[in-house]
């Protein structure tokens, strides 16, 4: 274990992850998502996506119950807990594709739908209609099929989510519950499906401390930094990381 701990450390894949990491931390903790979007492509490169998802949702599991209590205080339940049920339902069906797709087309997959989503932000497109609970859990099965294919689940509900009235701090509330719904979830498939190797928990421990410290410093930073200064520099890393999985 020791030899595995050294020559982690000494790999540039793991000081690469861990630049990563802490600017994922730094959006997570500041708007409420940013996690998945920018660790499963930037993972997925760096150590395939069989590996890389895993640890990403192993730690996308811990940070969500660090931030859960946000979530239950401010959140708008009656939208929020269709979400995520029918997320959680659709989740273990996407894993199957996460299991048997050729590493290389999902990466490639997994960086095509950050820039996708990166582009749709840029554009100001958002969802304007009602939220009735069909759609809600049309919205939520889509978000979780992609949830266990991708590790993603952020897209489609983001964009769903950010059309409505709420204010900037109903907005992160939402998003906070929504991925901590189907957190516990997301983490099932790989486990049984036995991805969740020495390996896998080696590269978890290492990159967990970065994410939760710079959690804590995005959350620190809400109500300093006003939204217009943090929107570009989130718009551009989503756009870099989702070049780097789809032309890495």
């Amino acid at each position: 274990m020791i030899e595995a701990l050294l020559a982690a450390l000494g790999a540039w894949e793991t000081w690469a992850a861990a630049a990563a990491t802490a600017v994922a931390g730094l959006m997570r903790g500041y708007a409420g998502f940013g996690t998945a979007m920018i660790l499963a492509p930037v993972y997925s490169v760096l150590w395939g996506p069989q590996a890389g998802v895993p640890v990403m949702l192993l730690m996308e599991l811990i940070v969500s119950l660090q931030l859960l209590k946000l979530g239950l205080k401010d959140a708008d339940r009656r939208v929020i807990l269709p979400l995520g049920g029918a997320a959680a339902v659709g989740t273990p069906l996407g894993a199957y594709v996460l299991l048997a797709a050729d590493p290389d087309i999902l990466q490639r997959v997994i960086g095509a739908l950050v820039l996708v989503f990166g582009f749709l932000l840029l554009s100001g497109w958002r969802y304007t209609g009602m939220r009735p609970l069909p759609l809600n859990l049309a919205v939520g099965t889509v978000s979780g099929l992609m949830k266990g294919a991708t590790g993603m689940s952020g897209p489609p509900v983001i964009l769903y989510l950010l059309a409505g009235p709420e204010d900037a701090r109903r907005h992160r509330a939402n998003l906070i519950l929504f991925f901590a719904l189907i957190a516990v979830i997301s983490v099932v498939v790989p486990v049984l499906a036995g991805l969740v190797t020495w390996p896998v928990l080696l590269n978890f421990l290492l990159m967990l401390p970065i994410l939760m410290g710079f959690v804590r410093i995005g959350a620190s930073l809400f109500g300093v930094i006003p939204m217009r200064f943090y929107k570009p520099f989130a718009l551009g890393v989503l756009l870099t990381s989702g070049s780097i999985a789809l032309f890495g």
